[in-house]
């Protein structure tokens, strides 16, 4: 998964992780792009290939909170679905701009293609009790708040703190712990 320093040690454990998109180009300013996310994470979720505690998607980067038993694998599956989805789908809207800024940040070692989505890795950290778990949702739905974009987290369309505060979301989570 990347060329990356973080290492996971403990897979029965939930881990935070940070997915951007190559040159933090904002990809996700098109509720389409967003759905793609949604939908990918509501479908792992579903068919428990992991279980998700909490994300937030923001223009350029997603932030999630996930426990597998195999986490390198689900993440890069994820990752590699998400991309040729959202590659096309900007290909179908003539998103030629976007999909310019992908050509343009691809790694020149990916030359077995034109775009690249995601930034590699993902900086896994490790979740191993209650307090940070907490500490990390509230990073997690606080982003949005940061950025001024909302001023309280329940308003961020794109993330779980609808589900926390017990509203409907827009995917389920899983709240069991």
């Amino acid at each position: 998964m990347g060329r990356s320093r973080f290492q996971i040690y403990d897979t029965s454990a939930p881990h935070f992780l940070t997915c951007t998109v190559v040159g933090w180009t904002p990809l996700f300013t098109r509720p389409i792009t967003a759905q793609i996310i949604l939908d990918a994470l509501a479908y792992r979720q579903q068919n428990e290939l992991f279980k998700l505690y909490g994300y937030v998607i923001l223009e350029n980067h997603l932030h999630c909170i996930i426990q597998t038993d195999d986490l390198n694998k689900e993440i890069h599956s994820f990752k590699s679905y998400t991309a040729r989805l959202l590659i096309d789908c900007l290909k179908d809207h003539h998103a030629n701009k976007v999909l310019e800024q992908l050509a343009f940040h691809k790694k020149r070692h990916k030359q077995d293609r034109d775009y690249q989505v995601w930034e590699e890795g993902s900086h896994p950290q490790l979740i191993d009790n209650v307090e940070v778990l907490r500490q990390k949702l509230d990073y997690i739905h606080y982003n949005p708040v940061k950025r001024g974009y909302v001023d309280n987290p329940t308003d961020w369309r794109y993330s779980s703190a609808r589900n926390y505060a017990g509203m409907s979301g827009l995917i389920p989570i899983f709240l069991e712990w």
